[in-house]
């Protein structure tokens, strides 16, 4: 009895992401990433400085946005690191879970105008270093037609900018928005987490110079391990809405090279809850339109033929 091998449509229609470590053999090396721990973040921006100087990344000026004191707003392609700030209230009456005596006093003090950095005077800051994710399942790697975009032997995913023809296949393939394209040359450009540095066992500039820590740079298997330690410490301090971001290998990406850890749902820091590798379910689309089109052509077939009796 033999068995047909032969692979199914969606099967032959699916887009590989670029092998790895396999394609790289003996030369593969372990894992790294970031774990970026946004508790400890200041919002210093020496991440965003850093970024620039080590990488020579032209200036992007844009003001602030009026809402709050970011003044980079977004990652682009002359951004790489985003600092991004949230002012939050924290609950100030019954409905949104403050106690009685939290909501007369944190009234009062709304009232007045008192605003803080302090949670316990009504008025917090979330602040959260941002950076292209390097995730498992890279939409734009599998998109991209030139193979400017590749996985390297850190498992991390890089732009060969003098390989990339400006197509900018990857920029709406990309779930989180970052990838994007310079205006003077329409090519890509985005963190590379400095892979230059890591060919000669470097710590990412961003990472060295952030000076709390709260940018963590390792081995992927042994930050993810750190994370969730501390997620239990954060909870047991109370913080009920601590939560890792992009840690989960079962997730829609396949886990990301870059996670976090929240304080407060994704979206508060401009993120997506539940981002999916774009091209994932190219080849069962293809399929299902393959299946229309033929049943459709049937029908017209069956109506023609039926109309001459």
């Amino acid at each position: 009895m033999s068995l047909d091998t032969t692979p199914s449509a969606s099967e032959r229609i699916r887009l590989e992401t670029h092998a790895w470590p396999g394609s790289y053999s003996d030369e593969a090396r372990p894992r790294v990433g970031f774990f970026t721990d946004t508790s400890l973040c200041i919002g210093c921006k020496a991440c965003e400085v850093a970024c620039k100087e080590w990488n020579q990344i032209p200036d992007s000026p844009k003001g602030f946005t009026g809402h709050s004191y970011d003044n980079t707003i977004d990652l682009d392609a002359d951004t790489w690191r985003h600092v991004a700030f949230v002012e939050q209230r924290l609950p100030a009456d019954l409905d949104n879970g403050a106690s009685l005596v939290d909501t007369a006093q944190r009234s009062q003090m709304i009232d007045g105008g008192l605003a803080t950095l302090q949670e316990g005077d009504g008025f917090r800051w979330l602040m959260s270093s941002d950076v292209c994710k390097h995730c498992t399942e890279a939409a734009c790697v599998e998109v991209c037609p030139t193979g400017a975009l590749f996985r390297t032997e850190f498992g991390t995913v890089v732009v060969q900018e003098d390989v990339c023809n400006g197509c900018g296949y990857c920029v709406p393939a990309c779930p989180f928005g970052v990838l994007d394209q310079r205006k003077d040359d329409g090519r890509v450009w985005k963190c590379t987490l400095c892979y230059d540095r890591l060919k000669d066992d470097k710590e990412p500039a961003c990472a060295q110079a952030c000076p709390t820590n709260s940018i963590q740079f390792g081995e992927l298997s042994v930050l993810r391990e750190h994370a969730q330690q501390r997620l239990v410490q954060l909870t047991e301090a109370g913080q009920d809405k601590a939560q890792l971001y992009l840690a989960d290998e079962q997730d829609g990406i396949g886990g990301a090279g870059a996670f976090f850890l929240l304080l407060d749902e994704p979206e508060v820091y401009g993120l997506p809850p539940d981002p999916v590798d774009t091209v994932r379910d190219i080849g069962s689309i293809w399929t299902a339109a393959a299946g229309a089109a033929g049943a459709l052509g049937l029908g017209l077939l069956l109506t023609a033929f039926g109309g001459r009796r």
